[in-house]
């Protein structure tokens, strides 16, 4: 489905049919894409849901039994990653929706708030590890080091969070997903603290006891500085940050590489989930009719899309110039009020049953008109000379128009030879 820009008249690629259908359901109106990049996210997250139950409840008892707190508390953060892998399954499956009438951008931000989520919850747990560990590296006198069995529960679980960490990476690569990626480096973390456990109960194994503890501890560190950084990038993404500086430049120029673009200007991007969003104002030459100006945009978009694979919805407004430099003309008026300014400034006028077209032009905050006669009669070019800057002047001074026009150019039909007249 092609959406109209409601500034611009430019058309642009947006949604699917069911868009143009209120009874549409968004949980079937689902792109290919969308589509693909949802079974993806599913089959990797179920993957990783029930690595991590195995390996919760392993955790949870081995830590329990064979008395190390940096086992127990490495199974209450595998616990947290079962919540998050349902938060992550619920959200890509509602961010895969196609746009809608209450979401006419899609459904992409959903991924954004369920990152917000994933951090959330990787920070309760790093809190939660945390004071466990401090209260029992304060309590010394009670520590009591692990069993040595301690030691193959750690290599187990440092063996499947690394696995789980590279088969999540390389699929949100793969499908451009912040959110799975988001997903990946909470399964990174769980690794590295694996390592911590691991070393930690090594060491308490060989007669250090408050190791496990420190282990804990400093896993539950790196645990929030991780969900610190997730939140800020989410969060950054949900007050619509733009992209980075040189990736916004890569944007500008293959706009400037477009054959008709003068210039490019007010070009604002935003992440939306896993893709992009972004609208620009293209200056074109300013006497180049409406549908050569569509067509220029036409081709930008098509450019653009098609290079940055990631900008989803691009609106492109064309300029006939440089509106941040030039004065508006937001001010003048329309061609109703200007077509009865001609007819009464040349109510006395035969040439006003001969106007056949007028064209109006805002360009420099005046308007430039073109006026199209039919020459009825023999002529000469001088008396057509004389006649046409007569029919400007009036113009010109008429009440409604004094002050407002710029350039007047009057034309004859059928004469071979235009006629000129300007202020």
């Amino acid at each position: 489905m092609w959406r109209k820009h409601a500034h611009t008249g430019v058309w642009i690629p947006f949604g699917r049919a069911a868009l143009s259908d209120p009874h549409a359901s968004s949980e079937t109106a689902v792109t290919p894409e969308n589509g693909r990049r949802y079974r993806a996210t599913r089959r990797v997250t179920v993957v990783g849901a029930v690595v991590n139950a195995f390996l919760a409840l392993a955790q949870l008892l081995s830590g329990w039994l064979l008395n190390s707190q940096a086992l127990v508390a490495d199974g209450v953060h595998t616990l947290s990653d079962l919540i998050t892998d349902g938060v992550v399954l619920f959200a890509a499956g509602k961010a895969a929706a196609s746009p809608d009438h209450d979401h006419p951008y899609g459904h992409g931000r959903i991924e954004t708030l369920a990152t917000v989520v994933v951090g959330v919850f990787l920070a309760l747990a790093g809190l939660g590890i945390a004071w466990a560990a401090g209260q029992r590296l304060v309590d010394t006198e009670a520590a009591i080091g692990p069993a040595p069995a301690a030691l193959a529960f750690a290599v187990l679980t440092l063996v499947a969070k690394e696995g789980l960490y590279q088969y999540t990476h390389r699929v949100a690569k793969r499908t451009g997903s912040r959110m799975l990626d988001a997903n990946a480096w909470h399964h990174r973390t769980d690794a590295i603290s694996s390592l911590f456990v691991l070393v930690g109960v090594g060491a308490a194994v060989a007669g250090f006891p408050w190791a496990d503890a420190l282990a804990a501890l400093i896993v539950a560190l790196f645990i929030l500085h991780i969900a610190g950084r997730l939140i800020v990038r989410s969060a950054a993404e949900l007050i619509d940050t733009a992209l980075d500086p040189e990736e916004v430049e890569r944007i500008h120029r293959t706009i400037m590489e477009v054959p008709g673009v003068k210039d490019a200007h007010m070009l604002r991007t935003r992440r939306h989930g896993s893709d992009v969003v972004a609208d620009v104002h293209v200056q074109v030459a300013p006497m180049i009719s409406v549908s050569e100006g569509h067509r220029i945009a036409d081709a930008v978009h098509r450019t653009v899309t098609q290079r940055h694979q990631r900008l989803r919805d691009f609106t492109v407004h064309v300029d006939p110039e440089n509106d941040e430099e030039q004065a508006r003309s937001s001010n003048l008026p329309l061609r109703p009020e200007i077509a009865e300014a001609v007819r009464e400034a040349w109510a006395d006028s035969p040439e006003l049953d001969r106007l056949e077209h007028l064209s109006l032009h805002y360009l420099g905050g005046r308007i430039h008109l073109t006026l199209t006669l039919r020459l009825d009669g023999a002529c000469t070019p001088a008396d057509l000379n004389v006649r046409a800057e007569a029919l400007s002047q009036t113009l010109q001074g008429h009440p409604r128009l004094k002050g407002q026009l710029g350039e007047v150019k009057i034309l004859y039909r059928p004469c071979t030879t235009d006629v000129q007249q300007t202020p």
